[in-house]
């Protein structure tokens, strides 16, 4: 009897307990959802569609930050800048690098490297001293190094990212963006002393003029004709000052993007980027075909830069004012043989 009595209570307990639980539960879920439509409804009437047309727009709103453009969201103009630089520069600037490569590789096999009429006399001729050899190899490191790691930036995306390893990708793309932005200003204070050093060898004058027409003696009907230059023929200043301009703008687009702290809008940024990349495009080309001369082109074009002395033979053909001006000069003279 006693136990039909519990059981009892018991099924007479528990449903009470449950109503009694529900009924407290009930205005508190009331309230939860009452407040959360009434927070849908504040944001959308704060935040609706014609709030984020304003932002999709570029309308500016409002914020505590005073820094210019804190309050746009969205940058439409941001848009054109990535068509810009995804869409056509970076297409036709591996083209461009691809082309300069074919075009060189041609002149390679097709019309063939400038050899030196006559044989090298073994006479030795004083062109470059030892800082003009050093300044230019760091240059050229610098220049190189900026160029791989820039091209990494724009293209490794596109050809290393889907074949490497997420880890080692992500330490590639940091190492090549730390060190661009490092060697950059580097860069740039080599590119005042190579402007500094040689802006007199490299000044344009008539007889550049006739080296250009005869296109240097190097290809058609000229090839072989080594037509006269001073210490500097036409395309070597033609080389120099695209390294002198471009490589300006190249160096003041890139402190505009290394120091973002001076005020610069977006604007600033995304157009210097631009400016920056089309500029070094520009300068990887044509030091292609730089490089393409120094150790392919032309015979022994090399050497003066190696060993700072040049061959008589080499300095007659491919230099021949410059060699009657320097070839009396006592460190240009023979050295006597010893005899045992």
């Amino acid at each position: 009897m006693l136990k039909q009595l519990k059981r009892l209570s018991l099924s007479l307990l528990l449903p009470l307990m449950a109503a009694l639980t529900l009924s407290f539960a009930t205005p508190s879920m009331a309230n939860e959802s009452a407040a959360a439509k009434s927070a849908e409804k504040e944001m959308t009437q704060l935040a609706g569609a014609d709030i984020w047309r304003e932002v999709r727009a570029g309308q500016e709103g409002y914020t505590t930050s005073q820094w210019p453009e804190h309050g746009v969201l969205i940058s439409t103009a941001g848009e054109t800048w990535f068509v810009l630089k995804e869409k056509w520069m970076s297409p036709l600037g591996a083209l461009a690098i691809f082309g300069s490569l074919v075009m060189v590789t041609l002149a390679y096999f097709v019309v063939g490297p400038l050899k030196l009429s006559k044989p090298k006399t073994g006479r030795k001729i004083k062109r470059w001293s030892r800082m003009d050899r050093a300044l230019h190899w760091s240059m050229a490191f610098s220049f190189l190094t900026l160029a791989f790691s820039g091209l990494c930036l724009v293209y490794g995306k596109h050809f290393l990212k889907p074949i490497l390893p997420s880890e080692i990708w992500g330490m590639i793309i940091y190492a090549a963006k730390q060190y661009h932005n490092y060697m950059g200003p580097i860069f740039f204070i080599l590119l005042m002393c190579v402007l500094l050093k040689w802006w007199r060898k490299s000044i344009f004058n008539k007889t550049d003029i006739q080296w250009f027409m005869k296109m240097g003696g190097m290809v058609g009907k000229h090839k072989g004709s080594h037509p006269s230059a001073g210490f500097s023929n036409g395309g070597e200043k033609a080389i120099y000052w695209l390294l002198i301009v471009f490589g300006i703008v190249v160096a003041f687009s890139g402190f505009v993007l290394d120091f973002p702290m001076f005020g610069q809008l977006r604007r600033d940024m995304e157009l210097s980027n631009l400016v920056h990349m089309l500029s070094a495009l520009i300068l990887i080309c044509g030091f292609i075909f730089h490089i393409y001369i120094g150790l392919f082109g032309m015979e022994a074009g090399l050497d003066g830069m190696v060993t700072g002395d040049v061959d008589e033979t080499w300095a007659k053909e491919h230099h021949d004012l410059w060699y009657h001006e320097v070839k009396d000069l006592p460190e240009n003279q023979p050295q006597d043989k010893k005899v045992d």
